[in-house]
């Protein structure tokens, strides 16, 4: 008997420790140009998370009607930039790599090419087909049509309106955009979608495994998708239309409600179900009091999140969230073969459950506890893979959340966050908690609502994130210490120099901490007001680090900044860190978040874990 139930422990063990490989878009190298002053052009690409951990490359450069020309000497084996010193720019130029690898040069796609006498600027433009009223905001990326570069899906607003105020707003309107600016699709909400911050959440992940990503979001009767087919009932006006003085003029609290998964590559519609979970009694989605406080203006019951997870390891499921003041409940789906399904839901119900009231304006998505599988962190909640509560720590809704290896000397991530203190409550401002368990590992400012709080490893000097929060008086080490003056900005973060350390994005600038300003986008503006936040910021593009999208002061395009600075640091995309790029996909909800790696980055960082991802080739 023992001799049968040894080999079968042994099966078992290296079946746990060989987790199933998660479906990942196949990139390509991602190739990007960058005229510089002084006759420089700045190169870079990617490395990919499947490649060879001892992949070379040759970098080449076509010249009009010249032969092409080798750049580098000898392979290139480490860092994935260069500057070309000798282009004749008053030609077009073509660069490209190949890789190497077995001693033997492999054909790489993907290319960049400036044209003849091009201007000197740090950024592509992508211009817009513009919308009377409107402007450009939040932008999430995905490969729209399965040829290995990410394209562009942009959220158009024109009026909007917060959930606390009546009035009505314009529909929503989404547009995509391949990286040369050619538009792919249009699709109008219509008006039976309220615009503001907190209403449409919208994902683009490949979420069927085809290679091609798709687009999500809530839609409603009158939704128009790009072949113009209508959702729902084009003749139904759901608004609240009848009083101005009302607290709920403007607001849509009846009617139907679906989720449409949308094809990225041509916008239609592919599949729409009813949306979970309906309103039911609009006054019962509320907190304790203050601004978490019931109501039954349509507030609390519209406050809306979404994220992608791996809940099976393997493919990625769609998480749309409603409410987080008092109920919250989280829905995940499954688009697999044209049809979406409900894999589970999670309802708090009611304000004696102890995970009612603790979710953000924001959310992020991690595997918590090593099992290969996603789970949800909400706040001060965790969400397991199987839709059951993980854990809460109690201390209630907040307005900032980050997740990752904050602290590289500790097993495991951490979850820093601040939090509103609401009537009738008390608690702590900021909290640093471990991931896998809940347990708090540093809190702050008692009793006090703080609005915005930071952490990542801004400090080259020491090793470990350092966190700071708004109404703070310091910055500090990841075990607690005060260690300085903060950051004056305390808002978004990017990686753009040459150090693994990471820089601060605030409004249309980067600051390095401690040294000041490194780059600032002129003529081109942040979106959200006082939030000052990107359309995007994400690693989509050239090498490791990440490019900055903005609008331009006129509306009439969108740029993407990449930095020009080399670096000596060797780094697979950060896109195939499924962690990041889960936080790519989320970083549009809600109150506006950077995405975090799931490995420690920055001073002193070990080389990254070979991530267990497989890449998707796009099915015919």
């Amino acid at each position: 008997m023992k001799k049968l139930i040894y080999p079968f422990l042994m099966i078992l063990l290296c079946s746990c420790a060989s987790l199933a490989q998660r479906q990942m878009e196949n990139l390509n190298r991602g190739l990007i140009a960058v005229k510089e002053n002084n006759g420089k052009v700045f190169v870079g690409w990617r490395v990919l998370g499947t490649d060879d951990e001892g992949i070379a490359f040759n970098l080449y450069r076509k010249s009009e009607n010249q032969a092409v020309i080798k750049l580098n000497a000898k392979p290139i084996t480490g860092a994935t930039n260069f500057i070309d010193l000798k282009a004749d720019t008053t030609v077009s130029n073509t660069w490209f790599v190949k890789s190497i690898i077995k001693n033997k040069e492999v054909d790489e796609a993907g290319s960049f090419t400036i044209v003849a006498k091009a201007p000197i600027q740090q950024y592509l433009a992508i211009k817009l087909k513009e919308i009377a009223g409107y402007q450009p905001n939040d932008v999430s990326v995905g490969d729209l049509d399965g040829d290995g570069q990410y394209d562009i899906v942009l959220h158009q607003t024109g009026r909007g309106r917060d959930n606390a105020s009546s009035g009505l707003t314009d529909p929503p309107i989404f547009q995509a955009y391949k990286l040369d600016g050619t538009l792919l699709w249009e699709i109008n909400l219509g008006k039976n979608i309220r615009e503001g911050a907190h209403y449409t959440q919208f994902m683009v992940y490949d979420l069927d495994g085809d290679g091609i990503a798709e687009f999500a979001c809530k839609t409603a009767d009158g939704t128009t998708d790009a072949k113009g087919k209508v959702i729902g009932d084009a003749t139904k006006d759901w608004r609240e239309t009848a009083n101005p003085r009302s607290p709920t003029y403007g607001k849509i609290i009846t009617g139907p409600e679906y989720f449409t998964v949308f094809s990225g590559k041509t916008g239609e519609a592919l599949a729409t179900t009813d949306y979970i979970p309906a309103r039911g009694n609009i006054g019962e989605w509320g907190g304790k009091g203050g601004n978490g406080g019931n109501d039954r203006s349509g507030n609390r019951v519209d406050r809306f999140t979404a994220c992608v997870a791996y809940l099976d390891g393997v493919r990625p499921s769609v998480v749309m969230c409603r409410g987080y003041y008092g109920r919250t409940v989280l829905a995940a789906y499954d688009f697999r073969e044209g049809k979406l399904t409900t894999r589970w839901v999670f309802d708090s119900q009611n304000g004696d459950n102890p995970f009612s009231g603790m979710g953000n304006h924001n959310l992020s998505v991690a595997d918590v506890d090593s099992d290969g599988k996603d789970e949800i962190i909400f706040g001060a909640m965790v969400v397991d893979d199987n839709g059951k509560g993980l854990f809460t720590t109690g201390f209630r809704h907040g307005d900032a959340i980050h997740v990752s290896d904050l602290d590289p000397e500790t097993p495991g991530q951490e979850v820093f966050g601040v939090h509103e203190i609401e009537e009738g409550t008390t608690g702590p401002g900021v909290v640093l908690y471990a991931a896998a368990d809940g347990k708090v590992l540093f809190k702050a400012q008692d009793n006090t609502d703080v609005g915005r709080g930071v952490a990542a490893n801004i400090d080259t000097t020491r090793v470990g994130a350092q966190m700071w929060w708004s109404g703070g008086n310091g910055l500090y080490d990841i075990k607690g210490n005060r260690i300085g003056d903060a950051p004056r900005s305390t808002n978004f973060l990017i990686y753009w120099d040459g150090d693994a350390t990471r820089e601060l994005l605030n409004s249309n600038y980067i600051d390095k901490y401690g040294k000041g300003r490194l780059f600032t986008a002129v003529g081109a503006s942040s979106n959200n007001g006082s939030k000052s936040t990107p359309a995007l910021s994400a690693d989509i593009l050239g090498d490791w680090r990440e490019e900055l999208i903005l609008r331009s002061a006129d509306n009439k395009e969108l740029r993407i900044y990449s930095t020009t600075i080399p670096t000596d640091i060797k780094q697979y995309t950060l896109m195939h860190d499924s962690q990041y790029r889960l936080g790519v996909a989320w970083q549009n909800v809600g109150y506006n978040q950077p995405p975090h790696t799931s490995f420690y980055m920055g001073k002193e960082m070990k080389p990254a874990p070979k991530p267990n991802i497989k890449t998707v080739n796009i099915k015919q």
